[in-house]
């Protein structure tokens, strides 16, 4: 700064390089530019004998004081602005007025005194000049690597953010306290129509605000893609703002500042506003680091909304799974365990579901999935019986790269595939008790490790698990431990057997088969009255898989359309007894139910003729016919057919 003052000046006015040195002295504080004219103006105006001093700047016919000593009197404006197109030194009676540099156009030194001493004014508007120059510099610089800082924690904030409207509202509240803006808002372009939505919006319903997108500043931003800076106080530019919108939202606009945003491939997406300077007016450093975070913001929106658009598919994909996942029947005993999932499927606690194989253990798993928080996460399905000891733990943990001889790659557990989700342990009652004490550890601290790996990975999964065991017998047996069985059953379930779950047998087997019919392409038939009767009757010792099996069968095997009780038999399992008697008759009932089966086939064998099977079954044939009423049968039932000589 010194040495912008020539060695004449120096010595002719003593004063002056008494001045500069106070001025590096305030400038080595390391001040913000209005300490600086605080600090220097007075000491300036001391040297200068002047009564008022200050900084101006004039800009499209505007002057406005960034830093001012003494109270000032009505600007002679167009005494100021011949200094600026002459860019020389200037007094006029009183006013004396000298440009502070060729880096900073505009800006004059201003004052009012007795009389001015021309080469003074002007090496102290120079001096001054210099130290603004640096001031701005060092406070830019500072300033930056603030920015540069804040940048960066919220860039990791916004990308942490998955939903558009919570990030957008967090992206103004942090651009505006770091550009110092009383709002902001992000436009983004409507795909869908005309209109550019901007939020956050205060003061309107829903908190966004629809715009025509050739509207105001924001239009002409999005139409040229170019920034756009309104200064407060210049008509021609604030001519530009629409006050229709500062009408609707109860605000006013006074100074505003407004870049574009583009997207990876450079087309526009929208448009990011700061408005109200709350303190000056936006500078080019404010231009150029809101183009900054709208690069950023860019980013990030388009993250969150492939994101978005990721979750919705994914929901899609689970609304559609769990449309397909339905407990089928109104027996007294399903009505309950119906009412028990939707009750419990809402918390966080453990299940334990009981029941004979082929009961829909996995249904019900399925179904506490689907209507749980979780449901737009995994649902991870495991068979303990399924799997060695020796692969267990690697299974359910996963493994590290090497860690034995087969492991050719990392590969996660089933914990680690079902965080966020479900896990569903079926047939936990077959898992050997070294294999149930490493569960119980990772179910108490939600902690696993790798086989082979030391690094501990959290993991958030809900465990349904299921058996056809007696638990507590097993664990009276020493085969099942004991704290894992308590940490299981919070909650139990219990499924009934096909067989006792009556009329459910014939909504079942109609749905079944409707469902294979309609693969097989081929027309639904009806059961016969015969037919339900030996549906409700037969034991079903596989229960719904049994029954879902024999319905597949019958759809691709039987071409009839009314399916009668032997047809049944046509399409029952290899070794199975389609007349066995149901387990849950008196004594009484069930030996009717047998004697009328049995004399039934030794007709069918004898192919309808009554004297023939009456001598097989060691009887006279009126005998016969007697017997065959008692048990309330008739010769329709039977299927017999009279004999040469019969009555």
């Amino acid at each position: 700064i010194i040495r912008n003052v020539p060695a004449a000046v120096m010595a002719t006015r003593p004063d002056v390089p008494d001045l500069l040195h106070h001025l590096v002295e305030i400038v080595a504080r390391d001040p913000t530019l209005e300490d600086f004219f605080q600090a220097a103006l007075p000491s300036a105006a001391h040297t200068l004998s002047a009564e008022f001093l200050a900084v101006a700047h004039g800009l499209k016919g505007v002057w406005r004081l960034l830093g001012q000593y003494g109270k000032s009197e009505k600007l002679p404006t167009e005494f100021l602005a011949d200094v600026l197109d002459s860019d020389q030194t200037l007094v006029d009676g009183r006013w004396g007025a000298a440009p502070l540099g060729p880096d900073l156009p505009g800006q004059l030194l201003i004052g009012v005194a007795g009389e001015f001493d021309r080469a003074k004014l002007e090496y102290a508007a120079s001096s001054i000049g210099s130290c603004i120059q640096i001031v701005r510099e060092l406070y830019d610089a500072k300033r930056r690597g603030q920015r540069l800082s804040a940048m960066l924690d919220m860039t990791v904030r916004w990308n942490q953010t998955s939903e558009t409207g919570e990030l957008l509202q967090t992206m103004a509240e942090t651009s505006t306290q770091l550009l110092g803006a009383e709002r902001a808002t992000i436009f983004l372009l409507d795909q869908g129509g005309g209109d550019l939505i901007g939020r956050p919006a205060l003061g309107v319903a829903g908190g966004e605000l629809r715009i025509p997108r050739d509207t105001g500043v924001v239009g002409q931003v999005i139409r040229t893609g170019l920034p756009q800076r309104v200064d407060e106080g210049i008509a021609t530019e604030q001519a530009q703002i629409d006050r229709a919108v500062d009408r609707k939202l109860g605000f006013e606009t006074r100074s505003l500042l407004c870049v574009p945003m583009n997207n990876a491939a450079g087309q526009i997406i929208g448009a990011f506003e700061l408005i109200n300077k709350r303190s000056g007016t936006f500078s080019e450093s404010d231009q150029e680091a809101l183009a900054e975070l709208a690069a950023h913001a860019a980013v990030a929106i388009e993250n969150t909304q492939h994101i978005e658009k990721l979750k919705t598919a994914q929901r899609h994909v689970a609304d559609e799974a769990a449309d397909k996942v339905r407990l089928i029947g109104q027996s007294p005993a399903m009505v309950n365990l119906k009412n028990s999932i939707e009750r419990i499927a809402k918390s966080e606690l453990a299940v334990l579901v009981l029941g004979e194989n082929g009961t829909g253990k996995e249904v019900v798993a399925q179904l506490i999935h689907y209507l749980s928080p979780r449901r737009d996460n995994v649902l991870v399905a495991v068979n303990c019986a399924a799997i060695t000891e020796t692969l267990l733990e690697s299974e359910l943990f996963g493994h590290e790269k090497g860690a034995f001889t087969d492991a050719h790659a990392a590969r996660p557990g089933k914990f680690e595939l079902a965080n966020g989700g479900t896990l569903f342990l079926d047939e936990i009652g077959d898992m050997s008790l070294s294999g149930q004490a490493k569960l119980l550890r990772v179910l108490e601290e939600k902690i696993v490790v790798r086989v082979g790996g030391s690094q501990p990975i959290t993991t958030d999964v809900r465990v349904v698990a299921a058996t056809n065991q007696n638990l507590g017998e097993r664990v009276r047996e020493k085969k099942f431990r004991e704290d894992l069985f308590f940490r299981l059953n919070v909650v139990t379930l219990e499924l009934p057997p096909l067989r006792d779950r009556g009329s459910d047998v014939i909504e079942l087997a109609e749905h079944f088969l409707q469902d294979f019919c309609a693969k097989a392409r081929r027309p639904t038939p009806t059961f016969t009255a015969a037919a339900r009767k030996r549906l409700i009757g037969h034991s079903w010792p596989g229960n719904v898989r049994e029954l879902r099996n024999m319905m597949e069968r019958l759809a691709y095997l039987f071409s009839g359309d009314r399916v009668d009780a032997d047809d049944l038999s046509f399409v029952m399992s290899p070794g199975q007894s389609p007349d066995a008697i149901p387990m849950d008759l008196p004594l009484s009932d069930a030996t009717r139910h047998f004697q009328a089966e049995y004399i039934r086939r030794h007709i069918k064998r004898s192919g309808g003729n009554m004297t023939d099977a009456a001598g097989r079954l060691g009887m006279h044939r009126s005998n016969l016919y007697r017997k065959m009423k008692q048990l309330g049968m008739d010769e329709d039932d039977s299927g017999a057919a009279p004999a040469d000589g019969d009555d």
